[in-house]
C-alpha cells in the first residue's frame, strides 16, 4: 500500500487547480475515490466544469455567490465565510471518515490570507489525515509555517 502524500500547487502563475484534478484523474483512473472541495471561486463557470468529471471525482463547493469572493459586497463575503468554514468541516469529516484516497482542497491557502481559517487548522487537517490518503492545497499564497508539514511543493509561475 502506497502512503500518501500532502502536496501543496501555489504561486501567481495559471494551472494550479489543473495540476491537482490532473492528481485526481490518475487516481480516478487507479480505482481509488478523489474528492475535491472548490473556495473562493463563488459557483459559476468552473462549477459546470467540475460537474462533468463526476461520478469518477465528487466536486463540492459550498458557496452560494456566483462571483469571485473578493469581488463580493462585505455583507456577502461574510455569509460566504459561514460557508466556506461548512467547507472545511467538511475536508474534517471527509478525513475522519476515510470516505476517499485523495482529498484536494482548491484555493484553500487563500481561506489563510482572508482571515477565513488559520494556518494552525490546516496542519490539524494534514494531521488528520489518514497514512495513505493524498492531501492536496492550491492558492496563490505558501505561508512559510506550512513548508514543513507537507511532502511536496511545487510553485506554480509564469515565465511569460
Amino acid at each position: 500500500m502506497s502512503t500518501g502524500h500532502v502536496q501543496v500547487y501555489y504561486g501567481v502563475g495559471r494551472g494550479k487547480t489543473n495540476a491537482a484534478l490532473g492528481n485526481a484523474l490518475r487516481a480516478a483512473s487507479e480505482g481509488k475515490t478523489a474528492y475535491v472541495v472548490q473556495f473562493l471561486k463563488g459557483k459559476g463557470e468552473s462549477s459546470s466544469y467540475y460537474e462533468r468529471l463526476e461520478p469518477e471525482i465528487k466536486c463540492f463547493c459550498f458557496e452560494k455567490a456566483t462571483g469571485y469572493y473578493d469581488e463580493l459586497s462585505k455583507e456577502e463575503q461574510e455569509e460566504e465565510k459561514i460557508n466556506m468554514r461548512n467547507g472545511i468541516n467538511f475536508a474534517k469529516k471527509v478525513l475522519a471518515t476515510r470516505e476517499c484516497d485523495m482529498l484536494i482542497l482548491d484555493e484553500v491557502l487563500g481561506l489563510v490570507d482572508n482571515g477565513i481559517v488559520s494556518v494552525e487548522e490546516l496542519k490539524l487537517l494534514i494531521q488528520e489525515k489518514e497514512e495513505d490518503v493524498d492531501l492536496i492545497f492550491t492558492g496563490r499564497v505558501l505561508k512559510e509555517e506550512m513548508r514543513t508539514c507537507v511532502d511536496e511543493i511545487y510553485n506554480i509561475a509564469s515565465e511569460k
